[in-house]
């Protein structure tokens, strides 16, 4: 299932060029093109929700795999030390409406973020 009309979609389509770091069957993972990190990267289903509490609802084994490939891209990029981020909403930053997962590091950061 997809939106047309999503960004994350189309990349997940390949039909909007994109930095594609790592690819399962539930997921794709692509640099950030704002990153607020050395290693800034989106880990995103191939199926579209609207954010995560709708992804985890809808499809808890691609949740729990975001998470997976979310490590698997730390390690390659050689991190150990890494965040997990996800914006569910507009008040919180969300600005694409397809459920996906910030993974940084490469930084020093401090809590709280912001």
């Amino acid at each position: 299932m997809s939106d047309p009309d999503c960004l994350f979609c189309k990349i997940v389509a390949e039909e909007v060029p994109a930095e594609v770091v790592h690819v399962t069957e539930r997921t794709v993972a692509f640099r950030d093109i704002n990153p607020q990190a050395p290693t800034h990267v989106l880990v995103v289903p191939r199926d579209h929700y609207e954010n995560a509490a709708a992804l985890a609802a809808g499809d808890p084994a691609a949740s729990a795999e975001l998470v997976t490939a979310a490590a698997a891209i730390a390690t390659a990029e050689g991190h150990e030390d890494y965040r997990l981020v996800f914006n569910t909403g507009a008040g919180v930053g969300q600005t694409v409406f397809h459920a996906h997962l910030h993974v940084l590091a490469g930084r020093s950061m401090t809590w709280p973020p912001g």
